[in-house]
């Protein structure tokens, strides 16, 4: 087998690198703050509940606060938090989320994350889950969270809601 001349090589090997990133790769800024990889799981038929997953990072001075997040796809969508009390797994609403200066605060699978309750329809892999979070400070912003199949080793672990 012969081999590519190195022309050819380049392009490929650049494409190659680039590919999974920026496939995979769907942040967002608004003003000091950075929305990291916003997801959601796919749902099976008829379920009426989902969650959103997402780390807030402040790269400002001043602390913000996260005070509301809504989407179309669901009658509510609430700021929940998870925790475990032995066996028992305990989900509540919270009014907003601090996020302090110089760090990350994670919505992710153990903690912290985004109830999506009354869904309109299942959440399918490849869906956008369209998301308007707003701000104390920042303001308003809208993403969209790819329905991704759940990995494992790859969901943010909101178990320590926040990193310095």
């Amino acid at each position: 087998m012969a081999a590519l001349p190195l022309r050819f090589m380049l392009p490929l090997i650049a494409l190659a690198i680039a590919l999974p990133s920026s496939v995979h790769a769907h942040d967002y800024a608004l003003g000091n703050l950075r929305i990291e990889h916003p997801y959601a799981r796919p749902t099976p038929p008829g379920a009426r509940t989902g969650g959103a997953y997402f780390a807030i990072r402040n790269v400002g001075k001043d602390a913000d606060r996260l005070l509301r997040v809504s989407s179309p796809v669901a009658q509510t969508v609430e700021l929940h938090s998870m925790t475990m009390d032995g066996t028992l797994m305990k989900m509540r609403a919270v009014s907003a989320l601090d996020i302090p200066p110089g760090s990350t605060v994670i919505l992710g699978t153990g903690g912290y994350h985004v109830m999506l309750t009354g869904l309109r329809q299942p959440l399918a892999v490849g869906d956008k889950v369209p998301l308007t979070l707003t701000f104390e400070k920042a303001g308003g912003l809208d993403v969209s969270a790819y329905v991704e199949a759940p990995n494992p080793g790859a969901d943010l672990d909101a178990s320590a809601a926040h990193r310095h």
